[in-house]
């Protein structure tokens, strides 16, 4: 049967390739600017966002250049390709997240034990308000870009940019409260409050990342509609042994069709290569390859009596 590759759209590539740039940009500049605030405040939280948004330079720039690895082509060493290289990307982001989780708890108890108070307050609500607006802008464009490409990379790191919206949230209303109630701890309390957020995002992300790299089974709303196709085939007459996994973004599918015995090897791929050629476009970027048997009425008796 011919195996159809999963085309590597150049309009999709390119999408993927300019998301993830324009994310590494503007993580780079927000990093400088809550770096520059944290040292000149003293807030624990704005230097932990700070913080968050440097290793968010680091995850941009993982999901920019496995974005790229992943669109190569497959080879003779790689024959399925190397979609597989966004879902390490999105584990490793999801690493450095909970390391940047785990320092943020720290800072916040030693400043709590120092009772270090926070200064210059209304620069840095100044620069929280900026990064809000700003990575709440930036993460809808990426996740929509992830949404349309099916990336894993970006959607992990679409996930970074709108987890740094929330946390810059909380660091503003920390700022805020502190300003209005003089309470000198509260920056702390907030940055280890959302410490805690982060680490669940963080173990969402592995997991999701994790069940890609292990080859698990598409959704069971694709595996149905494969059925469906294949039972609306004219000519099928039964279907077996189906297993499908998920490379990357492209979804790896195949299975055995039994067709009348009397119908000859034309006639039987034709029949199945109409089908290979609907279902990857219905499931598109998709490889799909079917082995026909013939009918055997000594076989399917042997399997109504099972």
């Amino acid at each position: 049967m011919s195996e159809l590759k999963a085309a590597t759209h150049l309009p999709e590539a390119r999408l993927k390739k300019r998301a993830a740039t324009i994310s590494l940009a503007y993580n780079i500049v927000l990093t400088l600017l809550k770096l520059a605030g944290a040292l000149l405040t003293g807030s624990v939280s704005l230097l932990s966002e700070a913080i968050h948004s440097a290793t968010d330079i680091i995850a941009s720039g993982i999901a920019l250049l496995s974005v790229r690895a992943a669109a190569a082509p497959p080879d003779e060493e790689h024959p399925y390709g190397h979609g597989k290289i966004e879902s390490l990307a999105g584990f490793a982001e999801s690493i450095l997240l909970l390391m940047t989780v785990g320092y943020v708890v720290y800072e916040s108890i030693q400043r709590l034990l120092r009772n270090s108070a926070v200064e210059n307050l209304n620069l840095g609500i100044w620069i929280m308000g900026f990064s809000v607006v700003s990575s709440f802008l930036v993460g809808r464009h990426v996740q929509k870009i992830a949404d349309e490409t099916g990336s894993m990379a970006l959607a992990s790191n679409g996930q970074h940019l709108m987890v740094d919206f929330w946390t810059s949230l909380g660091v503003l209303a920390a700022l805020l409260v502190t300003k209005l109630t003089g309470w000198a701890q509260a920056d702390s309390y907030f940055a280890m409050a959302l410490a805690a957020w982060l680490a669940l995002g963080a173990y969402r992300l592995s997991h999701e990342a994790f069940q890609q790299l292990i080859d698990r089974r598409l959704e069971d709303s694709e595996i149905e509609k494969v059925r469906e196709m294949v039972h609306e085939h004219p000519g099928i007459l039964s279907f077996h042994r189906l297993r499908s996994r998920m490379s990357g973004t492209t979804r790896y599918i195949e299975f055995h069709v039994v067709v009348p015995a009397e119908w000859s090897v034309v006639e039987a791929h034709d029949c199945v290569d109409v089908l290979e050629k609907k279902i990857a476009e219905a499931l598109q970027p998709a490889v799909v390859v079917i082995h026909v048997d013939p009918y055997d009425p000594a076989k399917a008796k042997r399997k109504a009596t099972v």
